[in-house]
């Protein structure tokens, strides 16, 4: 699939600028890095510049790697490097359109960039066709608002499946965060795809099982699972990594090159997206997707682990692990029966 501007794509790019309340004369910064995919920077400054606003580039050298391993859907690009100077640049703007390859959603640099009265808006790296079939839908925004003030108001989320999870986590008080794909009024941070309701778990409030099965996701490897996984959580760590299939081994290859903070709850949330499509890792090569869609996957339940600064733990690895066919209950409350949203949280 070819990789350029399409007139299509820079409609989709205008109507997404507009849901997030671009308006003409605003000044807006493309963050981008010789890595980036430049079709997306691309669109983002025609659509931009379409709706009047006042554009600028800060683009960086994609770093040296400083890790053992490849890194993969992190959310967290290194290419700013704390550098003051590009930090000033774009917390003077009025939006940052995020088109570096990973992310700032958390990056280091980000609690200044905001601080100084700047939004960010990160466009996933996404071939252009992944972001026009999962457009932000404000008409989900209501139900996702729904979601996020149930998981605010809860004690307890559980998470159960025939495949033999059982899983117990304390979301009293854990810092929250949903969104529908872009920014409304009042956002700071928004991203596209999207459609999801998450938290990040404090320090030793997670604890049993999760058992991976076939058809689940590792995100950071963009690889659905043949061979079944068992996690074992005591006090946020996994301790035990069981499975005699290649998934296993991978992921306890992957996991052995970082500190033990990798082996820990970053998030937990669960899909409330009716256009993300669970296939959709099949039909794009590793190079044109990101997953971000798959995150977002309606009814799914999504466990990250790696860093979660709530917690007090900074790492590098991360993994991305959406789950299909799971329930979850926020304390007695059920809101997913086997991989399917129950009222009120349905989408119609």
């Amino acid at each position: 699939m070819a990789e350029r501007v399409e007139g299509k794509w820079i409609k989709c790019f205008v109507e997404t600028f507009q849901s997030c309340r671009v308006r003409e004369g605003d000044v807006v910064a493309i963050l981008s890095e010789t890595q980036s995919r430049q079709v997306l920077v691309d669109l983002s400054e025609l659509a931009l510049l379409q709706l009047g606003a006042r554009v600028f580039h800060v683009r960086l050298p994609t770093p040296p790697l400083e890790d053992p391993v490849p890194m993969r859907s992190t959310g967290a690009t290194p290419a700013v490097q704390g550098i003051v100077p590009v930090i000033k640049a774009l917390a003077s703007s009025s939006l940052v359109v995020d088109v570096t390859v990973e992310g700032m959603l958390h990056a280091p640099e980000l609690p200044a960039i905001l601080e100084g009265g700047s939004r960010l808006f990160m466009i996933s790296n996404e071939h252009p066709e992944i972001l026009e079939r999962c457009m932000p839908n404000p008409a989900l925004r209501p139900t996702i608002d729904l979601g996020m003030k149930m998981l605010s108001e809860a004690g307890t989320m559980r998470v159960a499946s025939d495949a033999g999870t059982d899983l117990i986590i304390n979301v009293t008080d854990a810092p929250g965060r949903g969104g529908a794909g872009y920014l409304d009024e009042g956002d700071k941070v928004g991203y596209w795809p999207a459609g999801l309701c998450l938290c990040f778990p404090k320090a030793k409030t997670t604890n049993g099982t999760v058992v991976l099965d076939r058809g689940d996701v590792n995100l950071t490897f963009k690889r659905y699972l043949e061979t079944p996984i068992t996690l074992t959580f005591d006090d946020d760590f996994v301790v035990n990594i069981v499975g005699d299939g290649l998934d296993a081994e991978l992921m306890r290859e992957y996991y052995a090159a970082f500190d033990q903070n990798a082996y820990a709850v970053s998030h937990v949330g669960w899909g409330m997206n009716p256009a993300a499509r669970w296939d959709s890792l099949a039909m794009f090569d590793k190079d044109q997707i990101n997953g971000t869609e798959l995150r977002a996957l309606a009814g799914s339940f999504l466990l990250s682990t790696g860093a979660n600064e709530f917690a007090g733990r900074f790492t590098r690895g991360h993994f991305d692990l959406p789950m299909r066919n799971c329930s979850i209950w926020l304390d007695e409350r059920q809101i997913i029966e086997k991989g399917v949203l129950m009222p009120p949280l349905a989408f119609s």
